[in-house]
């Protein structure tokens, strides 16, 4: 089953996604580009959160003529305790109020909802904005599906274990191992094969792009 992302387009978000990101993503491993980047958004996806507390994105951005990188993010109304490494910045949501956004690799509630993505064959979350009291469903900027099967077990994810951050970012979790591609130009895949993937599609993308993978 899908989950639903209500989003709030007419809100401020000060300092945006992408005025934290341009500082943060030189200092990657696995970041190609310039110092002081000019980040593009690409395309985006989202999962949900069932618990309805965490907002999961994730951003695809280029840096000027670079490759696309995909950046999973997860957005908190308070602190996630240990993930001090793992923050990217802080934000205030003109709706919301003040924002904790961080690497969402470092997260568990990101981990637990690609895991279950992945295994059960299911697309992101459906996208509702909240546009003058209303929820208006708007299509999302690109499509994701994972390769599982409907009804398949979901992994139990509570906690991470421990974060290897290359390209692949591996997350290792108490319930399952994942891969997560950063560059997608072509060149790599989400590390050895393993029982389910995360794919995905965008405007000039295709064939479907692979963006993730549980690993055995």
């Amino acid at each position: 089953m899908r989950g639903m992302a209500l989003l709030y387009p007419q809100a401020d978000l000060r300092p945006t996604k992408l005025e934290l990101l341009a500082p943060w993503l030189p200092g990657r491993s696995w970041y190609r580009g310039p110092a002081a980047p000019a980040l593009t958004r690409v395309a985006g996806y989202r999962f949900d959160d069932p618990a309805g507390e965490v907002g999961i994105e994730t951003l695809l951005v280029r840096a000027e003529d670079g490759p696309v990188y995909q950046v999973p993010l997860t957005y908190r109304g308070a602190p996630l305790d240990g993930a001090e490494a793992w923050l990217v910045g802080t934000s205030d949501h003109s709706v919301l109020g003040p924002r904790w956004i961080y690497d969402a690799c470092g997260d568990p509630v990101y981990a637990g909802a690609l895991a279950s993505a992945m295994a059960t064959g299911a697309a992101g979350a459906e996208e509702y904005a909240e546009i003058d009291g209303r929820q208006v469903r708007r299509e999302p900027s690109m499509t994701v599906r994972g390769s599982g099967a409907s009804g398949a077990p979901v992994p139990a994810v509570t906690t991470i274990v421990r974060v290897q951050d290359g390209d692949p970012t591996v997350i290792v979790t108490d319930a399952v191992e994942l891969a997560v591609r950063r560059v997608l130009d072509g060149a790599g895949d989400a590390g050895r094969p393993g029982p389910a993937v995360l794919t995905g599609t965008w405007d000039g993308q295709l064939p479907p792009a692979r963006l993730a993978a549980i690993r055995d």
